[in-house]
């Protein structure tokens, strides 16, 4: 499996955050990207798609970030899921790996980081 064998979900309320989420994973090699805008969606999305990778904010409309994990978790306990905010609480962090995020990054993501997650999913999708 390569990058852009991937399927990535992008969750986040603000457009220009998911622009910018989707434009450094073309940078990674990914061209399969989903883009929604609120936990609900993300949940029935995950349900319907079933991506390789899903990145949550924290904080949005309609059912938040964690409380998505937690259903897309329950769904499919083999979902990687990373929760990528602004608000990186210690509360949140902490909530959110304990659900079953794989990482928390902060707001903006870098090409460092996204490169490093894509890698390593690529990496346990070939084994």
């Amino acid at each position: 499996m390569k990058a852009k064998d991937l399927k990535v979900m992008i969750c986040d309320d603000s457009m220009l955050a998911r622009k910018n989420l989707a434009g450094v994973l073309k940078k990674c090699g990914v061209d399969n990207v989903i883009q929604v805008s609120d936990g609900q969606a993300a949940v029935d999305t995950y349900k319907a798609e079933k991506p390789d990778i899903v990145l949550l904010d924290v904080i949005m409309p309609v059912k938040d970030g964690i409380t998505a994990l937690k259903e897309i978790v329950e769904f499919d306990s083999n979902a990687v899921a990373v929760m990528v905010s602004s608000v990186g609480t210690q509360m949140h962090i902490r909530e959110a790996v304990k659900t079953g995020a794989r990482d928390f990054l902060q707001k903006p993501a870098t090409l460092e980081q996204i490169t490093s997650i894509v890698e390593r999913v690529v990496r346990e999708k070939s084994e």
